[in-house]
């Protein structure tokens, strides 16, 4: 794991000193993570990075995975779906089944902590049975919940009520709730396998192993085989695109412990796509890391058509890679792309094909575009940030009701 001191030429000297000074008013504090998978969504990828990190400045910082069946992770996904839009079905026997998991897995954790920081909904009910193990509750929502379906938000603000907090990506996915709410944007560290500095031989090895030619443009989409990340609107977008420019697709994602629709979904985007040597489909194994950074690096326009997002953490990542960056107007995407400025948002499979031509056919403009994006996560989206805003959080926590705190 890399050390703080390999941030500085990236983030400067004084943003590392503030960590510093932050985690002075916080030493030996027991942190406690919990979420529902160790591999695969940007979840996972965060605590893989910034949990290291956190001890390494002194607080005692821990991350626990909850275990579930496949009928539990099929309840928790029509409360993603639900919390994001989608009418889903909802019934009291998904409900019970939904808290004898989180009772069973309340059983196993016999630590003492200062602060928890809960996230999603999958662990949320935790908290009704282990609320004396803890001194302070935190509940994080990294899911676009500005328009959640009522049932499922008001089964789970059931639970989410009893925190001390919550912490939202945008305001406008915080709902009304009877305690201290927060925003922090998630990150990306640029010094993990996937955001690393790369050689063009060293991409070059990727593309050779994975049989992909630079013969003709690359337009590229990174992300779950998810229907919010709308794979088939990339398609379709892509072969309107093709109609009057060489170029190809490569659709790269993985699965998730804690997403059983996964497969289903692959198999749909692999039927829009049979019969299409243009296309070509990667399920890569999670820890593909370093693939998925030469594949980004490589590409010449990267999509990110969600039409639901809470964040949208490939957009960032293609941003850092200095690549210019086509996002759906959802979510925490129009927080990263500025239309004109650090990328493009869209709303259609049309308003996407006309963008990547745009690019396709302007060369420079998509290197100033990339330019930018490259600064606008340096200064917005990295891991010292969100190191930073975990640390303020809780001393903010710490000390309830007061207007100015010393540090």
């Amino acid at each position: 794991m890399n050390g703080f001191n390999e941030y500085i030429p990236l983030v400067g000297q004084e943003v590392v000193d503030q960590l510093y000074r932050l985690a002075d008013h916080l030493k030996d504090r027991r942190f406690v993570h919990i979420n529902s998978t160790r591999t695969g969504g940007g979840v996972a990828e965060i605590l893989n990075r910034a949990v290291p990190l956190l001890s390494q400045l002194g607080l005692d910082t821990k991350w626990e995975v909850i275990f579930g069946d496949p009928d539990f992770f099929d309840v928790t996904k029509a409360m993603h779906n639900g919390l994001q839009g989608d009418k889903v079905k909802f019934t009291a026997a998904m409900t019970s089944h939904y808290r004898e998991i989180n009772r069973e897995n309340a059983k196993r954790f016999n630590w003492e902590a200062d602060f928890v920081l809960v996230h999603d909904p999958q662990p949320a009910a935790l908290i009704e049975d282990m609320r004396p193990q803890a001194q302070h509750w935190v509940w994080r929502c990294h899911i676009d919940a500005s328009r959640p379906q009522l049932p499922v938000w008001k089964y789970l603000r059931h639970f989410v009520k009893q925190y001390d907090a919550s912490v939202f990506s945008m305001s406008k996915f915080a709902q009304n709730l009877p305690h201290p709410q927060f925003l922090i944007h998630p990150s990306i560290d640029p010094l993990s396998d996937k955001n690393r500095e790369l050689t063009p031989q060293e991409v070059q090895a990727v593309l050779d192993r994975l049989e992909i030619e630079r013969d003709r443009p690359i337009i590229l989409q990174v992300s779950r085989f998810d229907s919010f990340k709308d794979p088939l609107g990339v398609i379709q977008a892509f072969k309107m695109v093709r109609r009057h420019t060489p170029c190809q697709l490569l659709l790269v994602g993985g699965e998730a412990t804690d997403d059983p629709e996964g497969p289903e979904i692959f198999a749909r985007v692999e039927e829009a796509a049979a019969g299409e040597p243009d296309i070509k489909l990667l399920l890569l194994p999670p820890d593909s890391h370093y693939e998925v950074n030469a594949l980004q690096r490589a590409a010449d326009v990267i999509v990110q058509k969600s039409i639901r997002e809470g964040f949208g953490l490939t957009v960032t990542e293609a941003m850092w890679k200095g690549n210019p960056v086509i996002g759906g107007a959802v979510g925490g995407i129009v927080l990263q792309l500025r239309d004109y400025h650090t990328g493009f948002l869209v709303h259609s499979p049309e308003g996407c094909a006309f963008r990547i031509r745009y690019l396709l056919h302007r060369p420079e403009m998509a290197k100033r575009m990339g330019k930018l994006a490259r600064e606008f996560v340096r200064s917005h989206f990295l891991i010292t940030r969100h190191i930073r805003d975990y640390l303020s959080l809780m001393i903010f926590i710490e000390n309830p009701g007061s207007r100015i705190i010393e540090l």
